[in-house]
């Protein structure tokens, strides 16, 4: 018993003197991060390793100097990758809403970046409405709709006198298309339409990729005159985005979600893109913002088409889901040829346009008006046109928020 007792003593000593060194040690580290900080011009985010990997050996810039290794990323995408001298980064957040809101929380507050003063690029391959856009075509959103926060009726169940199975939440039969009065706050969000038409500008300055594959596909949606645009070669487009963690294919899901956006929009956004991540990014940049670690109106929403949302005539939207679209390719290497034309306008202008942001004229933010001012959607804001406050705000304030 006396030895048992002589080598706990031991142990509990070793402990005491080891466990201060390692976080001195910690400390040590977190004091040299802060020192090297990153204070990027331009953030790239991609969403999966493809659209990473476009960045990879291009002539422009060498996005690979620099790897930074930062936790709380993706576990399949655990670094930033940076310029030498940090003006640009690239990040991966992983597919999907819940990835993305993970892999950005995670950025933004690391102290390896400074963000405060960061264009964010969301740069991804997206799925299209040929009404719009074609397969290459590079996209340019203001409002993200977050399509699918619904109540949703399954299709082999919709009664007859419903036109589709999706409807707001909190509504119920016969008042079904009306803004939903049941809100999250991620359900919208706008960003500076100044900064998105400058964007622009500088994407039609590309010379577009395309394929014969893809050209051959998108023949087929040439007899249908809505459809024009889904047969015409790649361009640059403005138009909204759509977000949704299900990929879904076909005419009737795509009409509804078509109608959700201009509901949810209040009639001035255009559905033409739909993909994974976008709100739940843009949901951590507003919360970003109201903390001060970021500037909203630095984002811009680009989303190249690598295939279209749903058939053309003849076809059923089940083949229309698994068909080669042949877009894929094109999608990919058109995000580096219309994003390296938008991220070279940026640096090229940064002291006389981008250093001191890009003043918006539209609403930016979500649905709640967390960031101050009237949505231009919804049913106004919440916060009494103010921004919404930080903790630190509530407890100067005397307002009680918990320990």
């Amino acid at each position: 018993m006396g030895s048992l007792l002589t080598v706990l003593l031991c142990l509990v000593a070793a402990y005491t003197i080891i466990v201060p060194s390692v976080n001195d040690a910690h400390t040590k580290r977190s004091v040299e991060r802060a020192e090297t900080v990153i204070a990027p011009k331009v953030f790239i985010l991609s969403m999966f390793g493809s659209e990473r990997d476009i960045w990879a050996d291009i002539p422009e810039f060498d996005l690979y100097a620099q790897n930074v290794t930062v936790p709380g990323f993706s576990p399949l995408f655990p670094d930033a990758h940076c310029t030498k001298d940090g003006s640009i980064c690239e990040l991966v957040t992983g597919e999907a809403e819940i990835n993305a809101a993970a892999t950005m929380m995670s950025l933004l507050h690391s102290p390896m970046f400074d963000l405060r003063q960061t264009y964010f690029l969301i740069a991804g391959v997206a799925g299209a409405s040929p009404k719009l856009a074609t397969t290459g075509s590079v996209t340019f959103a203001r409002f993200a709709v977050q399509v699918t926060l619904q109540y949703e009726i399954d299709g082999r169940e919709i009664p007859s006198n419903l036109p589709t199975g999706y409807f707001p939440q909190g509504v119920k039969p016969p008042d079904l298309f009306v803004f939903p009065p049941v809100l999250y706050g991620t359900e919208v969000f706008e960003v500076n339409d100044n900064l998105r038409q400058l964007a622009y500008e500088f994407a039609k300055t590309a010379t577009l990729n395309d394929t014969v594959a893809a050209q051959t596909y998108r023949a087929n949606y040439g007899n249908v005159s809505e459809f024009a645009p889904g047969a015409s070669p790649p361009s640059v487009v403005l138009c909204d985005t759509a977000t949704s963690d299900t990929f879904w294919s076909g005419t009737l899901l795509a009409e509804a979600f078509e109608n959700t956006t201009t509901l949810f929009t209040n009639g001035t956004g255009v559905y033409c893109s739909a993909q994974q991540e976008d709100n739940a990014t843009l949901e951590v940049l507003v919360r970003g913002a109201i903390s001060g670690l970021v500037d909203f109106s630095r984002v811009i929403i680009m989303r190249t088409v690598s295939n279209f949302d749903r058939p053309f005539s003849g076809q059923t939207a089940v083949e229309s889901r698994f068909a080669n679209h042949g877009g894929f390719a094109s999608a990919l290497l058109n995000i580096h040829l219309a994003g390296v034309k938008v991220i070279q306008g940026i640096l090229n202008e940064w002291e006389s346009v981008f250093e001191d942001g890009v003043r918006p004229d539209n609403y930016i933010g979500d649905v709640f008006g967390s960031l101050g001012g009237q949505p231009s959607f919804g049913p106004g804001s919440i916060f009494n046109d103010q921004q919404a406050l930080t903790a630190r705000s509530l407890r100067k304030r005397g307002v009680n928020i918990g320990q």
